[in-house]
């Protein structure tokens, strides 16, 4: 199986950590409303694990495997 092209890699890993940390302040901002819906914070903690496990995944993909 051919290994992706790793500027393909870094691109998407830059659009994920943007995503990421526009969500963190969203959150931020949101947990500082009382009256923020708790289910739409809850949604946006979801994503933003998920995009973290994302990033590790992509990230992993960037390092070279080693021969054994």
């Amino acid at each position: 199986m051919p290994r992706p092209d790793p500027a393909e890699i870094t691109r998407q890993l830059i659009e994920l950590r943007i995503e990421h940390r526009d969500l963190d302040a969203a959150i931020g901002r949101l947990s500082a409303d009382s009256a923020a819906d708790e289910l739409q914070l809850k949604r946006f903690k979801k994503r933003k694990l998920r995009l973290k496990d994302m990033i590790a995944y992509l990230e992993s993909q960037l390092i070279p495997d080693q021969p054994a």
